[in-house]
């Protein structure tokens, strides 16, 4: 086998393989990319070089790019296509309050960038002076609900969420606020390892920078970058780790809107709620410490250090919508110095993904009227229930599981929700207010129906056909408390999803996604919760002891992948992604036999058997290649392995893979039977 598909990059076979009449209509359907081949490579030794190789070779990672491969080139093309979407819509006579305006002006705003040059910060100034204008606590109190309204989270968000132990209801959950600390993990602040401490004066330096174009002097700026990292610092360090937040009853706090204001007795929770409109009510707290130590700042840290914390968290987060000089220092400290980019994307680009983000749905219907037709999201579905025959019978078929845990998994998957493509409503933006000669407050209007959209649910039932991703988004994922999986269609389009390829490849690439997908309801942290979105423990003891057992194996397998020497895989980080990639790909395999039940045998193409054609897919659709800086920030803040062990990682696990390619034991793709790891 392994010669055969050696000799496939030497000559790729003609469409005559599809000699048998039954396949006639498939001879127009193209297999892997047979090109990106690295023939020198065997699959049993390397089977992400192997997939990749050759493409990599001919394709550096671009100036741009934190990382590369197909798919995030396609990523690319996608935008291309909403960039085309959204010239056409800013050149249209589109009437006034349409969709069709609304992303027109948006993008147009957001392209004329001398008008931007010009202004300067005067677009952010009225936040800045409401800032500013803090005098007593209850004006910092009022300031930080003003800012939370146009999505500026410091230090905490209050979203909607369903209940946990109701998940048929949404309440208001109060989290950590993401962007509301400027560095990426927790440990960035805390850690004494030389790079978190080189880090940590680079994000003072950037401080000092993005205040002094606002007019700040280098002195204050300088001392203001001292008490914006201090003021955060004490922040991370009430704060969760990385791997706490992997644990759902952690951050299972819900409490009383009375328990929530004896919890933080300093903050007035009444006047915040009156001013977002939201009605008191149950809310859970997903991080306790980060509140009490909030309350602490409130009444412990000077009005003076609270102004700079928040005049500084307004800058930041405007950074990427105001000047030129503004966006550049952005870009050199989050995508140069944490990312190992080199240059910054077209401005065309990035205006298409702020369109996105803030009229996703608009935008989005104008996205899939084009670039995806009935007739894919059709197939896709198709796929989906493979998939999900696929995971019914592997369940039915563990020994390692009791029959009374076994049913009640199978009672989870029958009430799983599949959303493909897009939304069967659509979200009305007529009220967003668009200015095609204001671009901040074009985006403030967005993240204010955003916030407002969002906040507008709580206390109420859960809509379930409500998308929290827009339909050009080229990702995918779970909900637990909703026990549903997205599909966008964003990411049902070549390399991933491809109307003209055949069932392996497509099963190989977005059938494991799928599959992926649906195992995050069974991973390390989706197993806690059940069928209906409860945070409710359905295992037998000793089946769950076993489960934990097996993502052990998992754990150690994926400690001692390491990216450069010295920073390694965090296996108990990584473990849902890890537990994820290898069982998505395994459902996967199964699908594609499922697909192929009563049909004649699928011939082989440019040399390759289905099953090999499958394996290489999935190889190259994950076949990211990472910059070194993106890589060891992946290493202390993604839960995603790197794209090389995305491949490796799982396959070497699959027996599956090794019979497909004749792997002999002590090949690095193969791990040792007592070393095999196998979840689901």
């Amino acid at each position: 086998m392994r010669s055969m598909i050696h000799g496939s990059v030497a000559l790729l076979l003609s469409s005559s393989l599809f000699a048998s009449a039954a396949w006639s209509d498939t001879a127009a359907l193209r297999g892997v990319y047979v090109g990106d081949i690295d023939a020198s490579v065997e699959p049993c030794d390397d089977m992400f070089q192997h997939s990749n190789g050759k493409w990599h070779r001919e394709n550096p990672v671009p100036a741009s790019q934190p990382r590369w491969s197909r798919r995030w080139e396609a990523g690319e093309i996608a935008k291309d296509q909403l960039r085309t979407i959204l010239e056409a819509a800013a050149r249209s006579n589109a009437p006034a309050g349409s969709s069709e305006r609304q992303i027109g002006d948006f993008y147009a705003a957001c392209m004329d960038e001398s008008a931007l040059n010009r202004l300067g910060v005067r677009p952010v100034q009225p936040l800045l002076d409401r800032v500013d204008a803090i005098r007593q606590p209850a004006d910092l109190q009022q300031a930080i609900a003003t800012l939370h309204a146009v999505a500026i989270d410091v230090p905490f968000r209050l979203h909607a969420e369903s209940d946990s132990h109701d998940p048929t209801r949404v309440i208001a959950n109060i989290a950590g606020a993401g962007r509301g600390r400027g560095l990426p993990d927790r440990d960035y602040y805390l850690s004494s390892e030389p790079r978190f401490e080189a880090a940590r004066d680079r994000y003072k330096l950037y401080i000092a920078k993005l205040l002094q174009l606002a007019g700040t002097s280098a002195e204050k700026a300088k001392a203001a970058a001292e008490t914006v990292l201090r003021m955060e610092t004490q922040f991370a360090r009430a704060s969760l780790d990385n791997v706490s937040q992997r644990n759902p009853k952690a951050m299972d706090n819900q409490r009383s809107f009375a328990e929530l204001r004896k919890l933080t007795p300093t903050f007035d929770w009444q006047a915040y709620y009156g001013a977002s409109g939201l009605q008191p009510g149950d809310v859970n707290v997903v991080e306790l410490r980060l509140m009490e130590e909030f309350d602490r700042q409130l009444r412990s840290t000077s009005l003076a250090d609270w102004k700079t914390y928040l005049r500084w968290h307004v800058l930041d987060s405007a950074a990427p919508s105001l000047s030129a000089p503004f966006v550049q220092e952005e870009f050199d400290f989050r995508s140069a110095y944490l990312r190992g980019a080199t240059q910054i994307r077209p401005r065309a680009v990035r205006c298409a993904e702020a369109t996105d983000i803030a009229l996703g749905e608009a935008l989005g219907q104008k996205y899939v009227e084009q670039y995806f037709s009935p007739e894919a999201k059709a197939r896709a579905q198709t796929m989906v229930d493979n998939l999900r025959l696929a995971l019914r019978e592997t369940i039915e078929e563990l020994t390692w599981m009791t029959p009374p845990t076994k049913a009640r998994a199978l009672e989870k998957l029958a009430a799983f929700q599949a959303k493909v493509g897009y939304p069967d409503r659509w979200k009305d933006y007529s009220s967003v207010s668009i200015r095609r000669d204001a671009y901040w407050e074009s985006v403030l209007a967005g993240r204010r129906f955003a916030v407002s959209d969002g906040r507008a649910t709580i206390n109420r039932p859960v809509d379930r056909s409500r998308w929290d991703m827009t339909p050009p988004t080229s990702n995918a994922g779970y909900r637990a408390l909703r026990n549903e999986i997205i599909i966008p269609a964003g990411i049902l389009q070549p390399p991933s999803f491809d109307m003209q390829a055949v069932d392996a490849v497509n099963y190989g690439a977005i059938g494991s996604v799928i599959g992926h997908e649906l195992i995050h309801g069974f991973d390390d942290k989706g197993s806690q919760y059940d069928g209906q979105g409860r945070l409710n423990n359905w295992w037998a003891a000793d089946d769950l002891a076993n489960f934990k057992s097996r993502g052990e194996c998992i754990v150690q397998q994926y400690e001692n992948y390491f990216v450069e020497p010295g920073i390694h895989h965090n296996g108990r980080l990584t473990l849902g992604e890890a537990i994820a990639d290898q069982a998505g790909v395994r459902l996967a395999y199964r699908a594609l036999k499922i697909s192929q039940r009563g049909k004649p045998a699928a011939p082989m193409l440019d040399g390759l058997t289905p099953e090999q054609q499958f394996f290489i897919s999935w190889g190259q659709f994950r076949g990211d290649v990472e910059r070194p800086e993106f890589a060891r920030s992946m290493m202390q803040s993604d839960n995603h392995p790197t794209g090389k062990y995305r491949v490796v990682g799982p396959l070497s696990n699959l027996t599956e893979f090794q019979q497909t390619f004749a792997c002999r034991a002590g090949q690095p793709m193969v791990r040792p039977a007592p070393q095999r790891c196998e979840v689901w």
